[in-house]
């Protein structure tokens, strides 16, 4: 099956705007369509996102969707380490290497991401690097 990383604004932006590409691309893992892969300081970034107080104030946020989106990566997604050396790939931000190194612990086979640093990579170690909108076109093409 299918092994794809979510980066942070995917994940986000599914809560944020529930009828999105992003919330298709999570409600396709949650009917165990692929296999969503994260790291624990993916989930930690992803939980102090949206803990952002002016994200909670705008998109009435409550604790309940915060928890159990977190609980559900926790829970049921692949946790790998995120571990792997990727020092140095993006110095615009570095930050943004937490995601590839997550997919190379995992040997993903895709990154969903919005992130324009990830983008502009294309791939990295041979695994591609989409939008949400592309994902979900190739994934419809393979099935």
């Amino acid at each position: 099956m299918l092994k794809a990383v979510l980066d942070t604004n995917v994940l986000v932006s599914s809560l944020l705007v529930k009828a999105g590409l992003p919330a298709r691309v999570v409600d396709a893992w949650r009917q165990q369509q692929y296999i969503l892969v994260t790291s624990p300081d993916l989930i930690a970034e992803v939980r102090s996102t949206l803990n952002y107080p002016r994200l909670r104030r705008k998109y009435a946020l409550t604790e309940k969707d915060v928890e159990g989106l977190i609980d559900l990566l926790e829970h049921d997604a692949l946790l790998v380490p995120g571990q792997a050396q990727v020092t140095g790939v993006i110095p615009a931000d570095p930050a943004d290497e937490m995601v590839l190194a997550c997919a190379v612990d995992a040997e993903a086979d895709v990154i969903v991401s919005g992130d324009g640093h990830l983008l502009a990579l294309g791939a990295y170690q041979g695994i591609p690097i989409l939008t949400a909108r592309a994902f979900l076109e190739r994934f419809a093409e393979e099935r």
